[in-house]
This record gives structure tokens, sequence and C-alpha cells, in this order.
């Protein structure tokens, strides 16, 4: 697994400094099942050197994870608080992410995407390949595409440069905009990139992946960029779902408008807000605490599942390719 992960390392300093890189990197992750399938936990939210619950968190994501035989893990952003990384020396790193997720189902590789507090730090440095060479498992860029099991593309998508209140009113926060700036050039080469990457996929299932919420009904609530300007791109292109993380919670909601579903997976250490705030779509499942989600894939079929702190399950949910979802809810079970 090891040398599995450096090889992969490698390949990904390669995608993201070599010449091509003004289109999405993409990588390929074979599944090792021989069915074809595809298992993994999303977490989002988290690094906070194990306080807030989260070695509780990532207690139960590695006996899940050991359950589910996953193949990944997907973080959803806000990876280090408050203010990212200082370096790519920053004991935080170790503190908050390698000496927390040790189990031995989770010595996997972790695709990240970047949140609004990975942005108040040094970005340059949790982008680094060097911190692949403390944990090969660290696996974070700004925007890229995971190919995984010849069944699913995931566009993770850099959401951050999109909220324009943290370019004009960051307050006493400073955002580090190195190789972003100027914001609307940023944000019309990444959506262009999307777009083509979108429709050149033939993947049964296409699952876009951000850190900040499309809906929710949380303390954040919706985000009306990317409402605007991301949306109309996932679903023009045929998008099944959108993850994120941001809102400290764990949620599931249905646009009214088309057929993709939004899921926040942010209870990785800190929640609790006490704030419900209801949108125009179809909320089918909320929960306003610590926990994480499991997403298994084959062709035929898509289920998410929702745990909290102590791995029990809260919430069920699966698509099948009939287009019939087949919801259910269990607040006792545990997995």
């Amino acid at each position: 697994m090891a040398a599995a992960l450096a090889l992969l390392a490698v390949a990904v300093a390669a995608l993201c400094c070599g010449p091509a890189a003004a289109a999405l990197p993409r990588l390929e992750h074979y599944s090792a099942k021989n069915d074809g399938s595809l298992s993994l936990l999303v977490v989002g939210d988290w690094g906070r050197q194990g306080t807030h619950n989260q070695s509780r968190v990532a207690e139960q994501m590695g006996r899940i994870g050991e359950k589910l035989d996953i193949d990944f893990v997907i973080s959803t952003g806000d990876n280090f608080y408050d203010n990212g990384l200082k370096g790519v020396n920053d004991r935080a790193f170790e503190e908050s992410f390698t000496d927390i997720y040790t189990a031995q189902s989770l010595q996997k590789p972790w695709y990240l995407v970047l949140g609004n507090h990975d942005y108040r730090g040094d970005v340059l440095a949790q982008l680094s390949p060097v911190l692949r060479k403390t944990d090969s498992r660290f696996i974070c860029m700004r925007s890229f595409i995971v190919k995984a099991a010849e069944i699913v593309d995931f566009f993770f998508v850099d959401t951050t440069p999109f909220e324009k209140k943290y370019w004009t009113h960051p307050g006493k926060h400073h955002y580090d905009w190195r190789g972003v700036a100027p914001r609307g050039k940023y944000i019309a080469n990444l959506l262009k990139d999307l777009d083509e990457a979108m429709k050149q996929s033939t993947a049964r299932w296409k699952i876009v992946v951000g850190h900040h919420t499309m809906r929710s009904v949380s303390d954040h609530g919706d985000t009306k960029e990317l409402l605007k300007l991301l949306l109309p791109v996932l679903e023009e292109n045929g998008a099944d779902f959108y993850i994120n993380g941001h809102d400290h919670c764990l949620e599931h909601i249905s646009s009214r408008d088309s057929p993709i579903q939004y899921f926040t997976s942010g209870g990785g250490s800190k929640a609790w807000r006490g704030v419900f705030q209801p949108n125009k779509d179809k909320l089918r499942f909320f929960y306003d605490g610590q926990g994480f989600m499991s997403l298994q894939l084959n062709q035929d079929q898509a289920q998410f599942i929702f745990y909290d702190v102590s791995g029990n399950i809260l919430y069920k949910w699966t698509s099948s390719n009939t287009g019939h979802p087949q919801p259910s809810t269990n607040l006792d079970d545990e997995e």
C-alpha cells in the first residue's frame, strides 16, 4: 500500500507541475474489489488536533471503514483550524491528520479540497507534495478529477474563491489568494475546465465535491455565488450528487428543479450550531451534530449512510438506475 501511494503521489506531482496544468488534473483509482464496486467515507471540517470529538469521529470512521472495506476517503475541506497550515513543517499536519486517523482501514488515499479556513493559512504549503513525504495518503489540490472503479468521476472543485465576501470583507482574516487572483479570471477558467471535463465524462455517476454548501438549512445556508455560477454547469452536465462540508452538520437535500441531490458531511469535529433555516428545496435529513458519511457505489446503485459520533446509523438513502430513490431513516441501529 505504501508503495502504491508513493507512486500515486509522484503522479499527482507530475500533474500539478506539468504542461497540462491548465486543465483539471486527472487521477485514476482502481477498485480492489472483484465486483468493481466502490466504497468510501466522506468527512469534513475536522482539523482540531483531536479536540471537539475529532478523535471519536476518527475512531468510528476506522471501524466503519474496516467493515465496508473502503477504497479511499474524501475530505470536504477545512482540514486545519483555525487558520490553515503555517508551512510545510507545521506540526498541526501530524497533530490533526496523521496522529488522528490511525486506523488501518484509513491508511488509504485521502482526496481533499480546500476550505475557507485552509485559505487563511499558507495554501501553497497544504498543496505541496512535501506533505506527501510526511504522510503519503494526503492528496490535496485546488480542483481535480478522480476516476474511480471505471464507474464514477469525482469532480473536486475549489469553492472558496467563489464567495465574494472573503475578498471584499475579510475582516480580521487574511486569505492566501496566491495562484487565484484575479478572482473573475480564475473562476471563469475553472468553470470552463469543469464544463469541458464533465462533457467528456462517460462515467455512470458524476459526483461533484466542494467545500461550500450549495443548499443547506444550517448556519451558512445556501451559497448564492455557487447557485448562480456553479450550479448551472452541474445541471447542464447531468451531475448526480453535490457533496460538501462548511456547515458543521449532516444533511441531505433534494433539488425541486433538477435530479441533483445535495449532501453535507461537515461534522468531523466541532458541531452543534443550533441553527435551522429552511430553504425552498426538499429537506430529507438534517442532523445538527458530529459524524461522517459513507458512500457505496456500483453500476446500478449508490447508497449514502450518515453516522453519528458513536458510529450509529442515522440515515440511509439509495439511488438506483431506475430513478426511484429508496430512502430510509434509522436512528437506533448500530452498524
